[in-house]
């Protein structure tokens, strides 16, 4: 089987070719010259074009940054596109974009999928993403060979578009959790209490996470280098309030951390790792922050 991957960028390119050591072909644009040479020096074959991606394909992929470029590229190539090729999102995109890909899709017989993911870089790399499925369960199951070469959890959540539910579920999780560890590593600091030592005893309780176990460390280390940068984890904030909005939900504290991650990237910092979120919490604390520190 032959698949055309679209967005060879920070999460892409490492998955590209984990589908090429399962053996699949791959066909993969960017706009980046140095990831397309890493692509093509992993056997993968580099095109100079989306439509070139997309055609002569049994499986198409997305991973780009929102929903409006998986719409544009439907919308401009969807006629470019073989009927019964599978088309798989796995961008973080809201659930109406995904709804509306699907009913393009749908007019030229092309099946679709949304299969957002958590877990980063790492979970990209090692292929070991947890995936959230919507679409028709019979579409998952043709799919199920590629994703498991990019993900160790792939869980079916329903009609098109509950994967990307899923997903906003997930980033106000881990928004809310990196601003309490945020929270929790300044007040020590400020309280006299060593930071690492304290976030170290808390990881055997109640408190533990991954998030506490990941980006504490981070955070004390001003270590911001992006796994997963702060500018993207305010779009998925934005898509969380939408969803919010739409279920009529209400959603406190996920709006508090919505404005904090709107000032972090006010601030400069939408480049830098979403564990930056504390540098906003230090600033409203009374503490100096370098803006590129």
């Amino acid at each position: 089987m032959t698949v055309g991957f679209v967005g060879i960028g920070t999460m892409g390119l490492p998955m590209a070719i984990n589908l090429l050591r399962g053996g699949y072909s791959v066909k993969g644009y960017s706009r980046v010259p140095e990831r397309s040479e890493r692509f093509g020096e992993a056997g993968g074959t580099v095109c100079s074009s989306v439509e070139e991606v997309l055609s002569d394909v049994d499986v198409v992929i997305t991973m780009v940054p929102n929903g409006s470029v998986v719409n544009d590229i439907v919308t401009r190539y969807k006629h470019r596109i073989t009927p019964s090729t599978l088309f798989i999102d796995m961008s973080t995109t809201s659930p109406a974009d995904a709804r509306a890909a699907a009913e393009q899709l749908a007019e030229v017989g092309v099946d679709f999928l949304d299969a957002p993911v958590s877990g980063g870089l790492a979970g990209a790399s090692e292929g070991t993403l947890s995936i959230m499925v919507g679409g028709h369960e019979s579409v998952l199951e043709k799919a199920r060979g590629v994703l498991a070469l990019l993900g160790r959890s792939i869980t079916y959540m329903g009609p098109v578009g509950s994967g990307q539910v899923t997903k906003a579920a997930n980033q106000l999780i881990v928004g809310g959790t990196l601003a309490l560890v945020a929270e929790a590593t300044v007040l020590l600091k400020k309280s006299g209490v060593d930071p690492a030592t304290a976030l170290s005893a808390l990881r055997g309780g109640l408190a533990g996470s991954r998030i506490l176990d990941l980006k504490g460390p981070q955070m004390i280390e001003r270590e911001f280098a992006p796994t997963f940068a702060a500018g993207l984890h305010l779009k998925d904030m934005d898509i969380a309030m939408a969803v919010g909005h739409e279920a009529q939900c209400a959603l406190p504290v996920t709006a508090c951390v919505l404005q904090l991650f709107e000032a972090v990237c006010a601030c400069g910092f939408a480049e830098q790792d979403h564990s930056a979120i504390i540098k906003i919490i230090e600033t409203l604390s009374g503490i100096e922050v370098e803006r590129r520190n």
